[in-house]
C-alpha cells in the first residue's frame, strides 16, 4: 500500500560485530539503511539477531523514520516473533518481515537464541495475529511459497541469505520464474542475492519479481558514507535501471 520511487529496497542487513563491521554500531546501520531509502523515496528493511542490541536498533531506527521501514525478524517461536511484531508496530512499522531461512544459521544458537522451521500452520498463526502485513523471507521453492499464499502471507521475498545460509543452493535468479508462476499475483513477489546495478534489476523484474532487495553494497555504502551515501547508491541504481528501460524499449518495468 506504500508508494515508492523505486522497484528496489533496502534489504536486512545487521550483525556489526559478527559481519566485521567494527566501525558502525547496530543503530547506525539501522538508521542510514533506514532514513537512506526514505530519502531515496523508497523503504529500507532492518534486522534481528541474538543481540539485543540488533533488533532494539531496528525498532529505534523504524520508530525515528515514522515507521517507514520493515523490521525483519528471525523465525524464533511463535510466541517471541508475536512479542516482536507487536513492538514494531508500536514503532509504527507499515510491515513486517520474517527470514524463515535463518532457521539454521548458527550464530543464533551460539547465542542460545531458538529458531525453528515455520510449518504452515504456524505461519497461520503469526499472520492471523500480527495486526500488520507479513512477508516471508527465505523462499526458494514454489512448494514454499504456495505454503505462504496458503497461510495468507502478503508478500515473499526469493532469497538463500545472501548464500550464507547453505551451500550449493541455486541463484535465486534461477528459482524466480518459477516461484512467481506459481504464485501468479497472489502476493508480492520480492527478491535478493547478487544485485549490484539497475541492469540486474531489471533482469529480475523480466524474471517475475515486483521489486528488489539489495545488501551488502547498501551496507558497505552505509558502513563508508551514512544516511547520504545509501541515498546516493538507491538513486544511482534508479537512474541505471530507467537508462535501461530506454536502451531496451522497456516501456513500463511492471507484468
Amino acid at each position: 500500500g506504500m508508494d515508492l520511487s523505486m522497484p528496489i529496497l533496502c534489504a536486512p542487513v545487521a550483525g556489526v560485530r559478527i559481519n566485521k563491521m567494527p566501525d558502525l554500531t547496530e543503530k547506525e546501520l539501522a538508521t542510514s539503511l533506514i532514513e537512506g531509502a526514505k530519502l531515496a523515496g523508497t523503504i529500507g528493511m532492518a534486522g534481528d539477531g541474538g543481540d539485543g542490541e540488533v533488533f532494539e536498533a531496528t525498532l529505534a531506527a523504524t520508530k525515528e523514520a515514522g515507521g517507514f521501514a520493515i523490521p525483519t525478524i528471525k523465525p524464533r517461536l511463535n510466541e517471541e516473533v508475536l512479542k516482536r511484531i507487536r513492538m514494531a508496530v508500536e514503532c509504527g512499522a507499515r510491515a513486517v518481515a520474517i527470514d524463515v531461512d535463518a532457521a539454521g544459521l548458527t550464530n543464533m544458537a551460539l547465542t542460545g537464541q531458538k529458531v525453528e522451521p515455520k510449518s504452515g500452520d504456524k505461519l497461520r498463526e503469526i499472520v492471523g495475529k500480527a495486526g500488520v502485513k507479513v512477508i516471508l523471507k527465505g523462499i526458494m521453492t514454489p512448494e514454499e511459497a504456495l505454503i505462504a499464499v496458503d497461510a495468507g502471507v502478503s508478500g515473499i521475498v526469493v532469497s538463500n541469505h545472501g548464500g550464507r545460509a547453505m551451500d550449493f543452493t541455486p541463484a535465486t535468479a534461477t528459482v524466480l520464474p518459477s516461484i512467481a508462476e506459481a504464485v501468479s499475483k497472489r502476493m508480492a513477489v520480492l527478491v535478493d542475492g547478487g544485485v549490484r546495478s539497475g541492469i540486474d534489476v531489471l533482469k529480475m523484474l523480466a524474471l517475475g519479481a515486483d521489486a528488489v532487495l539489495i545488501g551488502r553494497p547498501l551496507a558497505i555504502a552505509g558502513a563508508g558514507g551514512g544516511i547520504e551515501a545509501i541515498k546516493d547508491q538507491l538513486l544511482d541504481y534508479s537512474a541505471q535501471l530507467k537508462r535501461a528501460m530506454i536502451l531496451t524499449g522497456t516501456q513500463d518495468a511492471a507484468h
